[in-house]
């Protein structure tokens, strides 16, 4: 394999490596699912709709690969805390969580904020919840564990809010519960109609402030986990303009060619394994920037 820049890497992980991909029923999740399995670690794939997860899973198992499909909805409450019992007891933990599941109802060109709520339910609280929920049972092994959020550049400060600009530019001062309070502050506003008047991002707001919140959260995240000597690293990627089922078949890449470049990602070599990062798709470079 390998590495994200292209040179070789020695493989770190082995069968007994468990990687937990959410929304993997199609697109990038199901061909991330599908790259890290077949780069021989256990995948645990799963989706919100039970029969077309066992549907995605079932292929890759026919071709011998280590997947198991379990149902996950991220913006349940009780799908998550199921989820997390029964990976404890069945599976033993993870090593690597790549939370893929997100949602957008606009179309290409269209910025409606209708779905709001659901969108920041499942891109950022959801996301939040299951990777609180998944925190102790990472293995901390000394290769490292680590989180993968896949993000979006819609996500990186395009604000023009100069107040909101400031509560995210101070990274010392900057928490989950600040991060929150933004959120809410956006549901309220599009609740009573004010939304457009407040600097929130001009391209599929709903979605763009729900990775800015993902973004934040990772970066937070990741200080928190540092300094507590946590072995756990926390990462955002955006796979960038994407042909999948959200943005209707466009784009300049296929779900296959992210999902080969995010699996490097996920399998980098400990000693080569940042946090905090925002990794930007560009060929052969990578930008990184919160």
């Amino acid at each position: 394999m390998a590495d994200a820049g292209g040179g070789a890497c020695r493989a770190w992980w082995s069968r007994d490596t468990v990687a937990v991909v959410t929304g993997a029923n199609r697109g990038i999740g199901h061909s991330l699912a599908a790259r890290l399995a077949e780069h021989g670690l256990t995948v645990v794939l799963t989706a919100r709709d039970g029969e077309r997860g066992e549907a995605a899973a079932a292929p890759l198992r026919d071709r011998g690969l280590p997947v198991v499909f379990r149902r996950l909805d991220v913006s349940d409450p009780a799908s998550v805390a199921d989820f997390a019992a029964w990976l404890r007891e069945t599976v033993g933990g993870l090593d690597i969580l790549v939370n893929n599941a997100a949602v957008s109802f606009n179309e290409i060109d269209t910025n409606s904020v209708e779905h709001a709520e659901t969108v920041l339910n499942t891109n950022f609280y959801g996301t939040k919840l299951l990777t609180e929920a998944l925190l102790p049972l990472f293995r901390r092994s000394p290769a490292t564990s680590r989180i993968l959020n896949i993000s979006s550049q819609l996500g990186l400060l395009n604000v023009r809010n100069p107040s909101l600009r400031r509560l995210l530019l101070d990274e010392e001062a900057l928490t989950e519960g600040k991060i929150e309070a933004m959120v809410s502050q956006f549901l309220a506003q599009v609740k009573d109609g004010t939304w457009g008047e407040h600097g929130w991002p001009k391209v599929w707001t709903d979605y763009a402030v729900s990775k800015l919140a993902l973004n934040a959260y990772t970066r937070v995240l990741a200080q928190r986990l540092q300094s507590g000597g946590e072995r756990v690293r926390v990462n955002c990627f955006c796979p960038g303009f994407t042909r999948t089922d959200m943005t209707k078949g466009w784009g300049k890449r296929t779900a296959e060619e992210v999902a080969d470049f995010g699996a490097r990602l996920a399998l980098l070599p400990p000693g080569e394994l940042p946090t905090g990062t925002f990794f930007k798709w560009r060929t052969p470079q990578l930008y990184s920037k919160l």
